[in-house]
C-alpha cells in the first residue's frame, strides 16, 4: 500500500475519510465520505443538571461553541417554561450576531478562501491562510485579524470568555452591559459593516472577475437540486437566533414551516453501516437514498439554503446583496454548492448590520435581562442557525431538572447527505481513466469544504490535527492508491 501525505491540512474541522471506487475503465463508480469517529455527548450528558448544558455543550468543539451555548440556553427556556425578557433576548442575539460575523470571517479567509484566492491547482503548501496573505497583502490580512480579534474580545466582554461562553441561563443571561460597553460594541460593529462590504467586493473582484472560477461555480459537477432549510422571522426573512424553520422544495416553493417543538414531526434520521454520522431527511418526502430531486427527502441547511428558504434579509445592505446574489446567478433558488461561499458573505453583512441595530437598541442596557424560572422542569427544544446549519437541542428531565434524555441535531449532520452526494459527483466529474493528482483531489475536497463542515461537533481530535484518508479502489476492492494526512502520532 502506497501512502502519500497531503500537506497542508484540508481546512475542515474534525476527521474525514473518502473512499473512491473505480470501475474497469478507471472512472469513478462510487465515492463515500465517511466519519469514522463516534460522538458521545447525548449519552454522557444524561444524569447531569440541565442547567449545565450551555457550558457542557459549548465544549463540543472550539469552532461553534457559541451556537451550542445558545441552542442549549433556548432549550432550557423551554424545559423550565420561562420566557426571557426583551433585553435578555436582545443581548443573546447581539452576542450571537458578533459570533456569526466572526465565524463566517474565519471560514471565508482561512478555510474556503484559499481555494479561490490562491487557486485550486496551486501547490498544497500555498493553499492555506499564509498563501492567502501572500496573495492579498499584509493590509488585508490585518483587516481579517482585527475582525476576528474584535469579535472574540466582544464575546468575552459580554459572555465571559473569548471561546466557550459562560453566560446563558434559563430565562435570559447572567449579566447585562453598561453604556460604556455598549458604545464599544457599537463602534466595533460599524467597523465590522465596512469589513463585510470590503469582503463582498473582494469576492466580486477575485472570484466573479475570473471566468474560470465562475464556470466552476455554475458548472454541473458542483450542483445538486435539493430541498433548502433555514430559520426565518415572521416576515420570512433570514434570522439566526429565533423564528420558525422554513423548508422550500428544489423549485423554491414552501413545503412547510415548523416550530422547535415540532422538529420530530418533520425530521427523521437514516443510518448507514459505514459511518457514525446519521443522515437526516424530511419525513414528509421520505428517504430515497443519496439522490437529489423533489422526490428525495435530502435537504441542505447552509448559508445558501438559508437564502433559498427565505424571502430576503431584514437589514438594508444585506438585502441589496441578497438581490444581487440571485440576479447574478439566474434567480431563486440557487443550487450551485460553491455559491455557498458568496451566500456566506451576504450573511456576514447581515450579521454586522444586525449587530449595530441591537447595539443601538434603547433596551440593550436594561438591567432586566433575566426572568427567574419557577415552574417544574420537564422537556424542551431549542433551535438556532449555526453558521454551518440548523442546530437543534432537545432535552428531557425529571422533576429535579436531572437530564434523562438528550438529542442534538447539529448543522453539519443536517448536511451529511448532500455533502456525500457532492463528493461523489465531484469525484465522478474530475477523475477519469484513473488519472488523479493533488489538484484534482483538492477540487474533490472543495465539494465538501463549501459546506464549512464541523466534524468536531461529531468527533474530537487533537488541536491542529485533522486526519484524512482518500483511497482509490479497483472493482475487485484492491487499494490502488491511498493519500493521507496527519495520521501519525
Amino acid at each position: 500500500m502506497k501512502r502519500i501525505s497531503i500537506d497542508p491540512v484540508t481546512r475542515l474541522e474534525g476527521h474525514g475519510k473518502i473512499d473512491i471506487f473505480l470501475d474497469e475503465k478507471g472512472d469513478v463508480a462510487n465515492a463515500y465520505f465517511q466519519i469514522p469517529e463516534l460522538r458521545g455527548f447525548e449519552v454522557f450528558c444524561v444524569g447531569r443538571q440541565a442547567e449545565d448544558m450551555p457550558n457542557l455543550t459549548d465544549r463540543i468543539c472550539g469552532v461553534c461553541p457559541e451556537a451550542h451555548h445558545m441552542a442549549a440556553s433556548k432549550a432550557l427556556d423551554a424545559v423550565f417554561h420561562v420566557e426571557p425578557p426583551p433585553a435578555g433576548k436582545k443581548l443573546r442575539e447581539l452576542m450571537y450576531s458578533i459570533f456569526f460575523a466572526t465565524d463566517h470571517t474565519t471560514h471565508f479567509y482561512a478555510l474556503g478562501g484559499p481555494d479561490f484566492i490562491v487557486g485550486p491547482d496551486a501547490p498544497a503548501a500555498e493553499r492555506n491562510i499564509l498563501g492567502v496573505v501572500a496573495k492579498v497583502g499584509m493590509e488585508v490580512a490585518g483587516k481579517v485579524l482585527k475582525m476576528r480579534r474584535d469579535g472574540h474580545n466582544l464575546i468575552q466582554l459580554m459572555a465571559g470568555r473569548r471561546v466557550q461562553p459562560n453566560w446563558g441561563v434559563p430565562g435570559g443571561v447572567s449579566r447585562g452591559i453598561n453604556e460604556e460597553q455598549r458604545r464599544e460594541i457599537e463602534l466595533r460593529g460599524r467597523e465590522a459593516i465596512d469589513f463585510a462590504l470590503f469582503s463582498i467586493q473582494a469576492f466580486k473582484d477575485i472570484v466573479l472577475g475570473n471566468k474560470a472560477y465562475v464556470d466552476l461555480i455554475v458548472g454541473d459537477i458542483y450542483t445538486h437540486k435539493t430541498y433548502s432549510m433555514g430559520m426565518v422571522d415572521a416576515n420570512n426573512k433570514v434570522n439566526f437566533y429565533d423564528g420558525k424553520v422554513r423548508i422550500v422544495d428544489p423549485d423554491g416553493v414552501e413545503l412547510l414551516k415548523y416550530s422547535p417543538n415540532e422538529y420530530l414531526d418533520v425530521i427523521a434520521e437514516h443510518v448507514e453501516p459505514w459511518t457514525y454520522l446519521k443522515f437526516p431527511y424530511l419525513k414528509k418526502v421520505g428517504w430515497k437514498g443519496l439522490v437529489d430531486g423533489k422526490d428525495s427527502g435530502v435537504y441542505k441547511a447552509t448559508p445558501l439554503s438559508r437564502l433559498n428558504a427565505s424571502d430576503g434579509m431584514a437589514t438594508p445592505k444585506a438585502q441589496a446583496a441578497y438581490e444581487e446574489f440571485f440576479k447574478t446567478l439566474g434567480g431563486k433558488p440557487v443550487h450551485h454548492t460553491l455559491a455557498t461561499h458568496w451566500a456566506r458573505l451576504v450573511e456576514l453583512l447581515y450579521a454586522t448590520e444586525r449587530w449595530v441595530e441591537l447595539a443601538t437598541d434603547p433596551e440593550i442596557t436594561s438591567p432586566n435581562f433575566r426572568t427567574l424560572p419557577t415552574a417544574t422542569p420537564d422537556e424542551g427544544v431549542g433551535i438556532v442557525e449555526a453558521p454551518r446549519g440548523t442546530l437543534t437541542h432537545h432535552y428531557k428531565t425529571d422533576s429535579r431538572g436531572i437530564l434523562t434524555e438528550v438529542n442534538l441535531v447539529v448543522g453539519t449532520t443536517n448536511n451529511y447527505a448532500p455533502i456525500s452526494m457532492s463528493v461523489k459527483k465531484a469525484a465522478q466529474g474530475l477523475i477519469k481513466k484513473g488519472v488523479v493528482n493533488e489538484g484534482l483531489l483538492n477540487m474533490v475536497e472543495m465539494a465538501f469544504r463549501a459546506y464549512d463542515p464541523c466534524f468536531g461537533c461529531a468527533t474530537h481530535s487533537l488541536p491542529g490535527q485533522m486526519p484524512l484518508v482518500v483511497r482509490l479502489l479497483a472493482p475487485d476492492g484492491e487499494v490502488i492508491r491511498q493519500l493521507t494526512q496527519n495520521l501519525d502520532g
